[in-house]
């Protein structure tokens, strides 16, 4: 569903012309300083990416899911280190308020997430709790209007970044599960609420992650995103159906830079007397790879086409995320094995890219979750 394809192309060709001349061209300085210039924050912020999918009506784009995983594709093709900066606002820090959220909820918070003035942020998981909602610990206790939240969150993308938290806590202090979870919206400067240092990771440098603490965070009961207690998960699910889709999107755009790095070298690079592009072999690699991408990106677009149908996707999201997660993992090996010595070296984008693309086959649920989504549908429909 593109609602004016003249415009959106506009759009695709503004990415992309961003994406040249100034993403790519910084990706390695982006490594190496560990952190996104402010400039580039700002110009995607005037380019209004911090606010895809928000709703016009509180100063969004308004994507529609195929409008959105398209400009992911387009984007990715740099780093996805910097989509991940505008990531949190346009998928899980902002979509539980824009799904579930109240009127006033909304108005309170969506102007500022679409204009990039806050950084939302999603926490759910934990030191020993990620797709286990029975284990997840932190606790929101009852205190006349208000709730006392307890606990700590690990692994929390733009957690240094964000001005404000949809936070997974236990409102059923009894339960074992998942009804006995909220969702709360909490302001980055609420007293007790802290963020630990930035995490080292195998790769995404610039894209930053830290625990987030919460000793004795009082925050009025309003805050409940949709003013309804055990909702939580059920608005985490509904949030994760879009970004799975979207992390799908995400692998399929450093696909396509992945294999153009590998044929543009592979055509460059001389041995016996010729390219090894002309190698049966590495021909191979390149066509496999081709082929792959090809299908991540139909699987994308059919489930984006049938959620902007107004059909469930919670299948098909989880079959593009799985299928997309572990494709760019093939790509980027094949990458690096066709750039030989010179794919295993820091100064290559492919080692960059391949350190980076890592990460897709573990967040958003796993690919072992999605195998567990995708069998548990197939049993329920049969």
């Amino acid at each position: 569903m593109i609602r004016d394809p003249e415009s959106f192309s506009i759009l695709l060709d503004t990415v992309s012309r961003l994406v040249r001349e100034k993403l790519i061209p910084r990706e390695a300085e982006v490594t190496e300083i560990d952190e996104i210039p402010a400039d580039i924050v700002a110009e995607m912020r005037t380019m209004g990416l911090f606010g895809l999918t928000i709703p016009e009506e509180y100063g969004g784009l308004g994507f529609t899911s195929e409008e959105e995983v398209l400009t992911s594709m387009a984007l990715c093709y740099a780093s996805p280190v910097f989509r991940s900066r505008i990531g949190t606002n346009t998928g899980i820090g902002a979509q539980g308020i824009v799904i579930d959220g109240t009127a006033e909820q909304k108005q309170k918070y969506l102007p500022r997430l679409a204009s990039g003035e806050i950084t939302g942020s999603f926490a759910l998981t934990e030191p020993e709790s990620g797709s286990d909602a029975g284990s997840l610990k932190t606790t929101a206790r009852r205190d006349g209007d208000h709730y006392i939240l307890n606990g700590s969150k690990r692994y929390i993308t733009n957690a240094p970044e964000a001005g404000v938290f949809t936070v997974m806590a236990r409102t059923d202090l009894q339960s074992k599960d998942a009804k006995g979870v909220s969702a709360f919206i909490v302001e980055r400067n609420t007293p007790g609420l802290s963020v630990g240092p930035a995490d080292r990771k195998m790769g995404q440098r610039g894209s930053h992650t830290a625990d987030v603490i919460f000793d004795n965070v009082r925050v009025p009961a309003s805050s409940i995103i949709g003013g309804k207690k055990g909702q939580g998960f059920k608005t985490a699910m509904k949030v994760l159906d879009k970004a799975r889709l979207n992390i799908a999107a995400v692998c399929t755009g450093a696909a396509e830079r992945l294999l153009d790095e590998a044929l543009r070298y592979a055509k460059e690079r001389q041995q016996f007397g010729k390219p090894i592009a002309e190698f049966q072999l590495v021909q191979a690699m390149l066509a496999d790879s081709k082929a792959e991408i090809y299908a991540a990106r139909s699987m994308v677009l059919e489930a984006a086409r049938k959620k902007d149908g107004g059909e469930n996707i919670t299948l098909e999201a989880s079959c593009a995320k799985l299928f997309a997660a572990e494709m760019v993992g093939r790509v980027a090996d094949r990458a690096v094995q066709i750039h030989g010595g010179a794919g295993y070296m820091q100064a290559s984008a492919v080692e960059r890219l391949y350190r980076d693309v890592r990460l897709f086959r573990l967040f958003e649920g796993t690919s072992q979750i999605q195998q567990l989504v995708i069998a548990r549908h197939m049993l329920k429909e049969s």
